[in-house]
């Protein structure tokens, strides 16, 4: 892998409390061992102390074999390098520091991810330098219990109508299911992030390969008629 080469696909980002099945570890190694080829560590109650010995942990384990970002805290990101950690980058929400900020710290090999959903995202992103952020996590696409506080769902078509307007990678968050991927990525997803479809399954190894399978399947191979928002779906 490049650096600053975020993978495309199926893009876990982690949740402890809900990893009851197999425990954070044990969850993240069946996610990647089914394909799942980036995992964003998040663990928004945990002190950075915490976070770290999380991060450490969870990058011990997965050796390399996945790409692994770190969510909001470029500090931590920042110690787990530090410590020769095998991380790669942090994604940062628009209540964080700066995306020019950010970059400056972290460095030029490092992945910089930043949430966005609106025009006004767009515009400040694209009046930064070119290489400043690397990716848009982009959402919600469904309400989500996982993010209360998350803005207004875009849809599967309102995702598709962002993407349009931006020729930053973009990797669609928030409510996503299997069943989703084909129509997200015939949209031009980039990937597509999920929280609770892998961490809160029984088995997250086949939740995951199950995601990972419809990515990739070809656009083209999938009917018209699946390739349509479901409404319906919480």
């Amino acid at each position: 892998m490049t650096p600053r080469s975020l993978p495309t696909g199926i893009y876990l980002v982690t949740d402890s409390l809900q990893c009851v099945a197999r425990g954070l570890i044990g969850t993240v190694l069946d996610a990647v061992n089914a394909g799942v080829q980036t995992v964003q560590i998040r663990e928004k109650t945990a002190t950075s102390a915490e976070f770290l010995e999380v991060v450490l942990r969870v990058a011990a384990a997965v050796d390399g074999l996945a790409t692994l970002l770190i969510d909001d805290q470029v500090d931590v990101y920042l110690a787990a390098r530090a410590a020769g950690a095998q991380v790669h980058g942090v994604h940062i929400g628009q209540s964080d520091l700066s995306a020019a900020l950010v970059r400056r710290m972290v460095g030029e090999s490092a992945i910089v991810g930043l949430s966005a959903n609106s025009p006004t995202h767009l515009q400040a992103v694209h009046a930064l330098p070119r290489g400043t952020v690397d990716y848009l996590g982009v959402g919600v696409i469904r309400a989500t219990s996982t993010k209360p506080d998350h803005p207004s769902p875009l849809g599967i078509e309102g995702f598709a109508e962002f993407v349009a307007d931006t020729d930053i990678p973009c990797v669609a968050i928030g409510g996503i299911h299997h069943g989703d991927i084909a129509a997200l990525r015939a949209r031009g997803a980039h990937g597509a992030a999920v929280v609770s479809e892998i961490c809160a399954a029984t088995d997250p190894r086949h939740a995951a390969a199950r995601l990972v399978e419809e990515w990739n399947t070809r656009a083209n191979e999938i009917p018209q008629a699946e390739l349509t928002e479901s409404t319906s779906r919480d």
